[in-house]
């Protein structure tokens, strides 16, 4: 049987489609928002060439991955009964990645992430009926614990609901995962909790460089309104998506909730900032108030002035960047006998080459078939 797989044209999508099509044998049934077959090949294409050349992909579009044209925030999925049937008598498990991160408009991620999920989970609903259901892996973020500071937060100890979420896009994942809980069969859902995805810890490539421009920024800027000694939980991509994959397929996992983080062993800007070679700089987090406020005018200037662009992002990074609180993977590394690679392995090759394409990855379109000359 196959898995179903939301999300595969997102960046840890692509890491996930990659993984599961190297660790296990059988089709992969991937839904994906597109008007026509060519654009959803076009779509995938995009979004696994950071993996495989496209001799590769050509193969496995062919032979592994049965793609289904829809869309999470449609009913039903945006599929028909007749395609539906079909997803529903081929796969026995799903995993759950499509996800809205605009922490800007919390209408987007409502629609995305809570209505999207309630039709997948729907979708889910009906395996378990069948008697088919396997697993449901549902990707949240740690994201879900809201305002913290100063703290290792464990996964029993991270949902707290009085307590100030930290954006848009933590609450709605916040209740995202509620409604997975709380409408399949107890012990059918595990959830996936990664802290801040940045890079992959193999190679320098990247298709994703927002997080990646606010640490160029760190090691250039001339004083940074940051504690030397905080801390910032961040986690490589291929780290993320191995987990999910070995523990989407484990019979008995431990736990129903892992966090998929560097916890303790997470990096201070001080260390940071020496990794990316920055050398000596002053730290004045007295600074931070005024800094933040100075984001915030900016942001709202014209949007193509370079530095409104690097404000707005600052702005909504910044509650991350000094939150100085990091999430225990002790969970983890007892179910996986390993933590993740250090940002520090990998941070300099992932900012020299971003910096080299100016943030900005060489994609390469589909290519067009070869026109046939009419026989004389």
């Amino acid at each position: 049987m196959a898995v179903f797989l939301t999300g595969a044209t997102g960046f840890l999508g692509s890491y996930l489609v990659a993984e599961l099509l190297n660790s296990r044998e059988g089709p992969l049934c991937l839904l994906v928002r597109a008007r026509h077959p060519k654009e959803a090949e076009a779509r995938l294409w995009r979004s696994l060439q950071l993996h495989c050349d496209y001799e590769t992909f050509q193969r496995l579009f062919r032979t592994r991955m049965k793609v289904y044209l829809g869309d999470i925030t449609q009913k039903g999925l945006g599929l028909s009964p007749e395609v539906r049937e079909e997803l529903l008598s081929g796969a026995d498990s799903v995993i759950h990645c499509a996800a809205s991160l605009n922490r800007r408009s919390y209408e987007i991620c409502l629609n995305v992430n809570v209505k999207g999920t309630l039709e997948v989970v729907k979708l889910a609903q009906d395996m378990a009926r069948r008697g088919s259901l396997r697993r449901f892996s549902n990707v949240s973020t740690v994201a879900v614990a809201g305002h913290r500071r100063d703290e290792a937060v464990r996964e029993d100890k991270a949902i707290r609901w009085n307590a100030p979420d930290l954006d848009a896009y933590g609450a709605t994942k916040k209740m995202a995962e509620h409604l997975a809980r709380e409408l399949l069969p107890e012990g059918a859902v595990l959830t996936f909790r990664p802290s801040a995805i940045i890079g992959d810890s193999r190679f320098a490539a990247t298709t994703q460089f927002d997080m990646v421009r606010a640490f160029a920024w760190l090691a250039k800027a001339p004083a940074l309104p940051l504690n030397p000694s905080w801390k910032i939980d961040i986690v490589p991509a291929d780290f993320v998506a191995r987990a999910i994959a070995e523990l989407h397929r484990r019979e008995r996992p431990k736990h129903d909730v892992y966090h998929l983080s560097a916890g303790t062993d997470s990096l201070d800007y001080r260390e940071i900032v020496a990794v990316l070679g920055g050398g000596r700089r002053p730290f004045l987090p007295g600074l931070q108030r005024p800094f933040t406020k100075l984001c915030d005018w900016l942001s709202d200037r014209h949007p193509n002035w370079r530095l409104s662009r690097m404000a707005t992002l600052l702005k909504f990074f910044m509650p991350h960047l000094v939150e100085n609180t990091v999430y225990d993977n002790a969970r983890l590394r007892e179910e996986l006998g390993e933590g993740p690679p250090g940002f520090g392995v990998y941070a300099k090759a992932l900012m020299a080459y971003a910096e080299e394409h100016r943030f900005k990855f060489p994609y390469r379109p589909l290519p067009e078939p070869p026109v046939l000359e009419a026989a004389s």
